[in-house]
């Protein structure tokens, strides 16, 4: 099976470098060919995952045509905000094809849809079925340096998800299938802006209290939004859900906490963004996440906090006194796993509303 990576950040090198054991082809496609020509030189990212060294028997090129002809695994490793561009590119040339993978984590910022809806609107018909998506804690320094991890694919079916089960299995990750592909997307989607919630914890050196709790009302935010659009709630007590909400909000090398934490430290939205070249997922993904509670009446007090603090100029104090001064509640209600009428009153959306 030859295996075309799409994006040459640190995530589409991470797969790269993972995926290509066994004598498994592997080409690497970067957008920018001086970025192509020095990977394919010097086998090292100028930038991203400095102490990579990209193995030899992986083919980098700038040409889309020659990246993906061919090819029966497609890896979609872009940004979100790039997605679509490139899976319209790429449409007309997967012509081999047999399995089409989202490893972006996060929403279309202008749509909100999941990146699977993004390339089913994208690609052939007949590749539908065959999108899949990754999910899990997968910090993309460990998975490069090849140390252990386990991470979950999914699909629309059970039986496509495992087929994306053997085709991408490799000795460093234990790999694990699901059939709630929205549920995995949301999960990867909302943990970036809970992400950025917990570096401002850190930011502002609140404690590891705090920040705990901060991450368990994340989760419970986050399996709120998923059930209410069709996802089933164990997903967010799995790899796809706490797994990756952990990692993404405690680890050193997380973009979305760095963030955060210069949020908490004083910085601006524009100078807490402007401090590395990677896209920082969570900022689009807190416009997304209000978008979709609103749309499907869904309360989601931290997203919305973030999204005040990026967007509408508010500050990191008073957003904290907001999310602590909330109303009195039960720590989990009916309506939140989607459950009892209650639930669906407020799943339907306003009368006139956009649906």
């Amino acid at each position: 099976m030859t295996v075309a990576v799409l994006g040459a950040g640190s995530w589409g090198l991470a797969l790269a470098q993972l995926l290509h054991h066994q004598d498994r082809p592997v080409r690497l496609w970067a957008r920018r060919p001086e970025l192509a020509r020095e990977l394919a030189l010097r086998r090292h990212h100028p930038v991203f995952l400095p102490l990579l060294a990209l193995s030899e028997v992986i083919t980098v090129t700038a040409d889309l045509e020659a990246a993906v002809t061919g090819a029966t695994i497609v890896v979609f490793a872009v940004p979100t905000i790039g997605m679509r561009q490139v899976a319209q590119a790429a449409s007309p040339l997967l012509t081999a094809a047999r399995l089409v993978v989202s490893a972006a984590k996060g929403f279309e910022p202008e749509t909100a849809s999941t990146m699977s809806a993004v390339l089913q609107d994208s690609l052939p018909e007949r590749l539908h079925g065959a999108v899949a998506a990754l999910g899990g804690p997968t910090i993309a320094t460990e998975v490069a340096a090849g140390l252990p991890c386990a991470a979950v694919v999914a699909a629309g079916t059970q039986e496509a998800a495992s087929r994306a089960l053997v085709a991408l299995a490799a000795p460093s990750w234990r790999l694990y299938s699901s059939d709630d592909l929205l549920g995995v997307e949301v999960a990867g989607a909302l943990k970036n802006v809970i992400a950025i919630a917990a570096g401002i914890c850190d930011g502002l050196g609140v404690g590891d209290n705090a920040k705990a709790a901060l991450m368990t009302r994340g989760l419970a935010e986050m399996t709120r939004l998923g059930v209410r659009v069709g996802a089933n709630p164990f997903t967010f007590g799995g790899l796809a859900g706490v797994g990756d909400c952990l990692v993404t909000c405690m680890s050193p090398h997380s973009r979305n906490r760095q963030l955060g934490e210069a949020l908490g430290r004083g910085a601006s939205p524009a100078e807490a963004r402007d401090r590395g070249p990677m896209v920082v997922e969570g900022v689009g993904g807190a416009r997304a996440a209000v978008a979709l509670g609103r749309r499907h009446r869904v309360e989601l007090p931290i997203s919305s906090e973030v999204h005040a603090l990026l967007f509408e100029g508010k500050t990191v104090a008073d957003a904290a006194r907001d999310i602590m001064g909330r109303n009195l509640r039960p720590e989990l209600l009916p309506e939140d796993l989607g459950l009892g009428p209650a639930a669906a009153a407020a799943a339907a959306p306003p009368p006139g509303a956009d649906q």
